[in-house]
């Protein structure tokens, strides 16, 4: 299984889970990168850059710019059907379309429908809100948080 991880799933992850107390977490988790079965998409490093001050992950993600791919024209295609539906439209708020800032979601829900893998988001599905889950249940696409993404790994520790 592929993992396409939101901006939220890797900030979980860098906040809570120091890798001095959770070596075997850090060791597990770049042994997934390494076989190339997490990545992301590059507006989720855009969304990390800009929101972040210098920290261990926005370090990080500098060091992984190869997680971070430029979506392909099939990801952007599917970008299009998801704002085809009205409803889902919401996902780019006033604020983001004046400032001009990233969004990231559509573009990871996009890589995980054509790639056929899962979304890791610690966003939750809210009845008629234009979240992650929501969208994801639409399409019939993959998505969990960090800690079911930990138990299909079966980690534990």
């Amino acid at each position: 299984m592929i993992y396409i991880f939101d901006t939220c799933a890797f900030i979980t992850l860098f906040e809570n889970f120091y890798s001095k107390r959770f070596p075997s977490l850090w060791e597990k988790f770049d042994n997934l990168i390494d076989q190339q079965r997490i990545i992301s998409v590059r507006e989720v490093k855009n969304e990390i850059q800009r929101k972040r001050k210098e920290t261990r992950l926005t370090i990080w993600v500098k060091n992984h710019n190869e997680l971070f791919p430029i979506p392909l024209n099939n990801e952007l295609k599917f970008v299009v059907e998801i704002f085809k539906v009205q409803h889902f439209q919401a996902l780019i708020r006033k604020k983001e379309q004046l400032e001009g800032t990233p969004v990231a979601d559509p573009f990871v829900i996009a890589k995980a429908k054509v790639q056929n893998s899962c979304v890791v988001t610690q966003e939750i599905e809210k009845k008629n809100a234009a979240k992650i889950p929501n969208i994801c249940k639409h399409f019939k696409i993959d998505c969990i948080n960090i800690e079911d993404f930990m138990q299909r790994e079966d980690w534990k520790f």
